[in-house]
């Protein structure tokens, strides 16, 4: 396959190639030797890592251990611990980064810095003793990712399969070992998930896999499977549920440690909320400015409500309500999202967007029932090593047991305004396509060691772009609904910080999604839950699309009337899912 290097990498070498001709021959030795060096050391690295964490390896696309599952149990995980402190270690030692070309040395800072990071969340947060969940991740999505993703034929799939599943008591035994004292709403949602394993390898696993279950080989693995995950069950109901009194809240002190190490974006913790809340005030003006041009055809026999602060949010939250109303049936989601595809991609040719994915990959499916009730879509992406895989855009219908006021309220959320600015995000030209520009980077540490910050932040970057480039054709609704989801991104990190460095309560932070955020309640109240299960990820999409815009804005000015926005959008994309903080240097 030919690889697609990156302009900045093809100039920085050229940079280096004249810097050898003046220095000499050993300068040019030098530099050669510091690449080589990185490059077998991180292979060393990786196929160590891979042949230990089997789950991991199995996510990049290294099938050399489909068939088998983690060690979790505490000594292996300390054990991890120490062999991160020696590799940091070796690193300092081997490594001349002084003597690297720039991107090179990019390469080895985000390889340290995980490492770094890796050791601060074992010994300051260690969610394999606080968070039950961690313990579905391999009991449950490593054998789904194996059935739906892999490559390999579809018999060799299936006996990897049933030999990861014959793993899953190990799992539970290590989770009985490791679990201590976790926060309640952790322990309640891994018995739900749990619920949900049992049910996929009762019954869902046999459809996703088109194998008939009396003959299957996954029959009996899938049997153990099922008794061992109701123990695991039984034993969150009854022994750690009663003793779930651990603190969600992270406090100011570790949330701001943490941040800094999850957003790796040159900012900290005072910086990222102070703009969060400046950038909602204006997002907010934005909005009514655009709800006032549409209440004239919306609701021609009303007057406009008082311009003052109650009354422009009345008028936003009135828009958008009778906006909601047009939406699909359930059953109806996935299809409705597949027509948004091919206009979305066809403006992205006609404008010049950027250089789409040939072949296209991304599959678009219903989301699993098992995985349902957290999040209304999702994308897998090809696996790093594997990148002739498919990636896997998942939308999500309402569960099918919840009533049917809160269905109404998920569809009238997800209405066709919506669907169309969640696929922008999810596949075109967002994750999707980013990621699969990633999977081209030569830069082998930045396909394993992706950023968050910048995969989200250029999923949110892209939806204002999309519209600004004529997507839509100016339609009002659709940009009252695009604004309306990037405020959900900045209010995501206020959120976040609130939720984790105050006292906030569960009514304040519903009052702040619903008041502020134009939220549905159901919608509302499950990014309230989600934010006690997590700390710091939901501040990656404010803080991502703010460097992806300003870098934009300060590229477009300094190249003037020579900018052009495919090839801008392909040399940054080109630079790898790396933190953003290293964009202005690569991206001048």
């Amino acid at each position: 396959m030919k690889i697609q290097y990156p302009r900045a990498i093809l100039y920085a070498l050229s940079v280096a190639a004249l810097l050898c001709c003046s220095l000499g021959y050993s300068a040019s030795i030098a530099f050669a030797q510091s690449d080589a060096d990185l490059d077998r050391i991180f292979q060393e690295f990786l196929d160590e890592e891979c042949r230990i964490h089997p789950a991991f390896a199995s996510s990049l696309g290294n099938h050399s251990y489909d068939h088998l599952l983690d060690d979790l149990s505490p000594a292996a995980r300390a054990k991890d611990v120490e062999r991160y402190r020696q590799w940091l270690n070796r690193l300092s030692k081997e490594l001349d980064l002084a003597s690297m070309p720039r991107n090179s040395q990019i390469d080895a800072e985000i390889w340290m810095h995980t490492l770094r990071y890796r050791i601060w969340q074992a010994t300051e947060t260690d969610d394999f003793a606080k968070d039950p969940r961690v313990y579905l991740t391999y009991a449950s999505d490593s054998v789904f990712g194996l059935l739906t993703q892999s490559t390999l034929p579809k018999h060799r799939n299936i006996e990897n399969a049933a030999r990861r599943i014959g793993q899953i008591p190990n799992v539970v035994a290590a989770a009985k070992e490791s679990i201590k004292n976790p926060p309640k709403i952790l322990t309640e949602i891994a018995i739900q998930r749990t619920q949900g394993a049992i049910d996929f390898y009762r019954n869902g696993i046999f459809d996703l896999a088109d194998e008939s279950r009396p003959l299957s080989l996954l029959r009996e693995p899938c049997e153990r499977a099922v008794a061992s995950l109701t123990e695991f069950k039984e034993f969150l109901q009854s022994d750690v549920l009663p003793r779930s009194h651990g603190a969600w809240r992270l406090g100011k002190e570790k949330f701001y440690a943490k941040l800094e190490l999850e957003l790796d974006a040159g900012l900290t913790g005072d910086e990222v909320i102070a703009e969060a809340r400046s950038e909602a005030d204006r997002v907010e003006r934005e909005m009514y400015y655009v709800a006032k041009q549409l209440w004239h055809e919306l609701f021609p026999d009303h007057v406009l409500p008082p311009d003052d602060s109650d009354g422009r949010r009345d008028t936003v939250r009135q828009v958008l309500n009778q906006l909601g109303k047009s939406h699909g049936k359930p059953e109806q989601l996935v299809e409705d999202a597949r027509k948004t595809v091919a206009k979305i991609q066809s403006m992205i040719r006609e404008k010049g967007i950027l250089t789409l994915p040939n072949p296209d990959q991304c599959q678009i499916i219903e989301m699993p029932e098992f995985q349902r009730g957290f999040s209304a879509a999702y994308l897998n992406p090809a696996p790093a090593l594997d990148a002739d895989a498919k990636s896997l855009y998942a939308i999500s219908p309402p569960p099918s047991d919840w009533p049917e006021s809160r269905r109404t309220a998920f569809l009238e959320e997800y209405n066709q305004y919506m669907l169309q600015i969640l696929t922008i995000h999810e596949a075109y030209p967002g994750h999707y396509v980013q990621l699969d520009y990633s999977n081209r980077s030569p830069s082998l540490i930045r396909k394993v060691f992706s950023s968050g910050v910048f995969a989200e932040g250029w999923a949110v970057y892209t939806e204002q772009m999309m519209l600004d480039q004529g997507y839509g054709n100016g339609d009002l609704a659709l940009r009252l609904h695009q604004l309306k989801f990037y405020l959900r991104a900045v209010l995501n990190a206020i959120l976040d910080h609130s939720m984790h460095c105050t006292e906030m309560s569960d009514d304040e932070a519903m009052a702040l999604l619903i008041q502020r955020g134009y939220q549905t309640e159901g919608e509302a109240y499950g990014k309230v839950q989600r934010a006690k299960q997590s700390s710091c990820q939901l501040s990656t999409y404010f803080v991502g699309r703010t460097a992806f815009y300003r870098l934009r804005q300060s590229v477009q000015r300094s190249r003037g009337d020579s900018f052009d926005l495919g090839p801008f959008h392909e040399q940054v994309l080109n630079c790898g899912t790396l933190p953003v903080k290293y964009l202005p240097e690569l991206v001048k």
